[in-house]
């Protein structure tokens, strides 16, 4: 066997034939080489696997049943022989420095347990929709995921783990149908310390439909992430913090439902998000509740 890799790089794909040839030479085109990539096709219909044959030479194509995307990014986990496992979902890409930047951050750091680098926004023809900046700073970094899930910059197209944490924060939720990202953050955070590089060196494709598509899935995933790993926090933070924490979720994903005309799903998170945090989120709560009830913009 030739000798492994510093870095393994995991994409899982489904039906990505449209887009899996730009994530492919942008792993390919990284100035950091000692790199093996992972694809894995977790049971494409669409002729993703005709794609790869011609764009991905010499890589590892893993083909499996369908199975979603934990249990793809797990598949490439178990196949990974680098200290290090990189994640790129099918329709991002990477600058050229990506990896090079991210393991100098790690090698010079033993501490951390997992990395990301900022990101960029892009819609699916790759204009510019905005910019995804690292978050955390000023407290610890499970405290951050906690009180906004979309802490770790970039996500599952940016992050970088060593590959001995990942072993011990166990594999990706298969049960979970959304943020299985952020749930693996959160016990990668209980493992080691997190850093981010500034210099936006992902690109995250965003589909206009997307939040409106997935909102119920998301709400639901977002209610088990915070109570599943409620035992992860400092015995101090499991009580007060965790119910502000909890009760700020509420409120995000109640906005997003009065805007998608939900709006008995809207209200009944703002009272639930009311009884949990009267005191830390009450006037937040109140004040939603009073502009949604004068049908004012939230």
């Amino acid at each position: 066997m030739t000798e492994a890799p510093t870095v393994s790089v995991v994409i899982p794909a489904y039906n990505a034939a449209w887009c899996i040839e730009r994530a492919v030479r942008s792993v390919l085109a990284q100035t950091y080489r000692e790199v093996e990539l992972i694809v894995v096709d977790d049971g494409s219909t669409d002729g993703t696997a005709e794609v790869l044959a011609g764009c991905a030479p010499g890589s590892r194509v893993l083909a499996k049943p369908n199975g979603g995307l934990s249990s793809a990014r797990n598949a490439g986990i178990a196949a990974a022989r680098g200290a290090y496992v990189a994640f790129l979902d099918a329709d991002d890409w990477w600058e050229a420095d990506k990896l090079a930047r991210q393991v100098a951050l790690m090698e010079d750091r033993p501490e951390l347990a997992f990395c990301s680098t900022a990101a960029r926004i892009a819609d699916p023809e790759g204009r510019h929709l905005g910019d995804w900046p690292c978050g955390c700073s000023g407290q610890p970094v499970l405290d951050a995921i906690f009180a906004a899930n979309g802490s770790i910059a970039g996500s599952g197209s940016a992050v970088m783990a060593r590959a001995d944490a990942l072993a011990k924060a166990g594999p990706f939720d298969e049960s979970l149908r959304s943020l299985e990202d952020v749930d693996m953050w959160m016990r990668l955070a209980a493992v080691g310390g997190y850093a981010c590089v500034a210099e936006p060196l992902v690109v995250i494709t965003k589909r206009p439909d997307s939040m409106s598509r997935n909102l119920d899935v998301m709400r639901d995933a977002a209610r088990r992430v915070m109570r599943k790993n409620r035992h992860l926090l400092p015995p101090d933070k499991r009580g007060a913090f965790w119910r502000h924490a909890y009760a700020g979720m509420l409120s995000d994903y109640a906005k997003w439902a009065w805007r998608s005309q939900r709006r008995g799903q809207a209200l009944r998170d703002l009272l639930t998000g009311l009884c949990i945090a009267p005191i830390s989120r009450g006037r937040l709560m109140a004040g939603l509740l009073l502009a949604m009830l004068s049908n004012r913009t939230v």
